[in-house]
């Protein structure tokens, strides 16, 4: 057991902190379950554990240990859509303890170690393009349910922000995504696809990790991926240039309606806003506020203009 990863995930609570002390266990139930053999160190991330293993046949995969939450639910369900097109197989799962056995990619290359931008880009886009071809499957969350709560969330939040001319912004956020809220999309979307979720495959040259996959538009899944790498690739007067030429790339891949992407990725600022509020935030990510601005600047009622 990783002792930072222990101490920084019990830190969240009395939950937290039983299932960290059942992790042993829980990671020997399935070893012997899945006749799995260990095979290397094991790593974390921030809200799971991953050893590497070898199954009887000795195929390296990795088992995933985390702990049920509602944002890991359709997990399973997600990757079996996919089925390894672009994202990680999953060989076998346990939906009442969230266990996974995913097949091994090369955590030692990430997308993030290619340095041209556009290279990665291109990637990112190819993966999304072949994720969001795949409807959701039934039981998914939706984005519906998620951008009516979030429209519904926002006079809360703009209350608490202390920049007037971010206060604005949210809510031109809010009114554009009410506007969107009778077609909110049925693909299967990943929901947090940027360059440190990919990594070096055999199977495939770059597939997609860690999911938390959602039911909805694709326009909803671009932000991650325009405003990645903001501080080496967002300075001075390059900042509007770049987020034009991702978003031209990405929606152009996507064959998407540019408005509606537009105003989709408008959506995604205004729920991570509202997560930072209600971290206790008083002020909007600088990242964020400038990508918004830069498509409302460019004409989001009739089409973004590269």
């Amino acid at each position: 057991m990783p002792e930072e990863f222990a101490a920084a995930y019990g830190a969240h609570g009395v939950a937290e902190r039983a299932w960290i002390e059942e992790l042993p266990s829980l990671a020997a139930e399935f070893l012997d379950r899945w006749t799995l053999r260990p095979d290397g160190p094991p790593a974390h991330g921030m809200a799971s554990l991953v050893l590497p293993v070898l199954r009887a046949d000795g195929f390296p995969a990795v088992l995933r240990l985390q702990q049920v939450r509602e944002e890991t639910a359709g997990v399973a369900a997600g990757l079996r859509a996919w089925r390894g097109e672009g994202a990680v197989l999953l060989l076998d799962d346990d939906p009442a303890t969230g266990t996974q056995l995913l097949e091994r990619l090369d955590a030692a290359r990430p997308l993030g170690v290619v340095a041209d931008d556009d290279t990665a880009l291109s990637v990112l886009a190819g993966l999304m393009a072949r994720l969001t071809a795949v409807p959701a499957p039934a039981g998914l969350r939706r984005l519906g349910d998620l951008a009516a709560a979030m429209v519904d969330e926002t006079p809360r939040a703009v209350a608490s922000l202390r920049d007037p001319d971010e206060r604005r912004l949210l809510r031109t956020c809010a009114s554009t995504v009410a506007a969107l809220l009778d077609e909110p999309g049925d693909r299967l979307l990943h929901w947090d696809l940027h360059d440190g979720n990919v990594l070096a495959g055999e199977r495939q040259p770059w597939i997609a990790i860690d999911p938390e996959p959602l039911s909805g538009d694709p326009g909803f899944d671009l932000l991650p991926a325009i405003d990645q790498r903001w501080d080496a690739a967002h300075r001075g007067s390059a900042t509007e240039r770049t987020v034009l030429r991702r978003f031209d790339l990405l929606t152009g891949t996507l064959g998407l309606d540019r408005s509606r992407a537009a105003g989709w990725t408008l959506g995604r600022v205004l729920q991570n806003a509202l997560w930072d509020v209600e971290d206790g935030r008083t002020a909007l990510e600088p990242s964020q506020v400038a990508v918004a601005t830069t498509l409302i600047r460019h004409r989001l009622g009739q089409g973004v203009e590269p």
